[in-house]
């Protein structure tokens, strides 16, 4: 089982990277973007009004997904100044209750994710010409990721893996 976990680790590090080179991508696309907004703006006089509203979504596209990377690599908030000062066994017991409940949110997300993207698929972004549901898949894509990263996590800790991310203490 510990080779399966691995091998398994080792395509969600190719999953996590992707995730990364796709929304530094989308970050640059969103640079060129307010680039020609500007250069619309004050040298030809002439606003390109989509600009906005695709900024905003790029923004959700990056930083949605990101978050989900950041619970594989455990840069995500968490506040480990109790967690340190707990003994082994007690420490090993809140690390598996607190990602127990970040993979309830992570459902969470995703579900209410997907129910915001049905209800909403058939109104329309304005200037953008796009379903008002595409708003919505990047929480759908964080939870899906939250849930993924946080049972590797678990799988790992089942298998007697080491933790990824930052050193664990426990």
């Amino acid at each position: 089982m510990r080779a399966a976990v691995a091998a398994l680790s080792a395509a969600l590090d190719r999953l996590a990277r992707g995730v990364i080179l796709l929304a530094g991508a989308v970050l640059v696309a969103l640079v060129v973007s307010l680039v020609w907004m500007v250069f619309g703006r004050y040298v030809l006089n002439d606003t390109p009004t989509w600009v906005e509203k695709a900024a905003l979504l790029a923004i959700l596209y990056v930083a949605l997904p990101v978050a989900g990377v950041g619970v594989r690599e455990r840069f995500h908030m968490a506040v480990e100044l109790v967690l340190a000062a707990l003994p082994a066994a007690p420490r090993a017991a809140v690390t598996i209750a607190a990602d127990l409940a970040l993979f309830a949110l992570g459902f969470a997300m995703a579900q209410w994710g997907w129910a915001l993207v049905e209800n909403y698929r058939t109104f329309g972004i304005p200037l953008l010409g796009i379903s008002q549901g595409w708003q919505y898949v990047p929480l759908v894509i964080c939870g899906a990721l939250t849930m993924l990263f946080v049972a590797e996590h678990l799988l790992r800790r089942l298998c007697g893996l080491p933790p990824l991310g930052r050193p664990a203490s426990d």
